[in-house]
């Protein structure tokens, strides 16, 4: 698979894996552009479900399917697993996981039947750090809107053999015509009109 093939490299040389980690854009498509710009330095990016976006769009991220990725990523899975710096992570939009946005026990349940020790996901709009039994719970947020009424948001997350660190940033998003579903919605609520090309 992709993403264990590209992630072999980091693991041999490097003491500690520099991580951009996001979630559930929902079709905006230049903030996936963007946090790759502003992170050109960093090693690895992961995208935990609800691009909606083509595969082809996501390149340079490791990727896993949400529940409006239904149109897309026919050959992208619902949950991986990464072998990090001596760390398991399973990757997981979480949608087919979670029985509720404030419950992430599920989580934790899952990632002790795949013997990981962190789980990224996405999928509530949230942004998370908790840990739960031992296993390391982390949730970027939304770039586009989260519903906590926070900012949009991201993770840099930063693992060592020694530590595994992640801090929430927040996203400063303008939003485009190019928008997906939810965006359209938001506009359509608040009475906004698409500008023309």
């Amino acid at each position: 698979m992709f993403s264990q093939r590209f992630f072999s490299v980091y693991n041999d040389d490097m003491d500690t894996v520099n991580i951009v980690l996001a979630a559930d854009n929902h079709g905006i498509r230049d903030s996936l552009k963007k946090l790759k710009e502003m992170y050109a330095d960093y090693d690895l990016f992961i995208h935990c479900g609800d691009s909606e976006m083509e595969v082809s769009e996501m390149d340079g991220y490791v990727c896993v399917k949400g529940n409006n990725d239904f149109a897309y990523y026919s050959e992208i899975p619902y949950h991986m697993t990464l072998n990090i710096k001596g760390h398991k992570i399973l990757v997981t939009h979480g949608h087919m996981i979670l029985r509720s946005y404030f419950n992430h026990e599920p989580l934790a349940e899952r990632a002790k039947a795949e013997g990981a020790d962190i789980v990224f996901f996405g999928h509530t709009h949230m942004p998370c750090d908790e840990t739960i039994d031992g296993i390391r719970l982390l949730n970027p947020g939304s770039v586009t809107q989260n519903r906590d009424g926070s900012p949009p948001s991201y993770m840099l997350v930063h693992i060592s053999p020694e530590e595994v660190t992640a801090e929430k940033k927040e996203f400063i998003q303008s939003f485009g015509r190019k928008g997906g579903l939810l965006d359209r919605l938001m506009k359509f609520l608040m009475g906004e009109k698409e500008e023309e090309i």
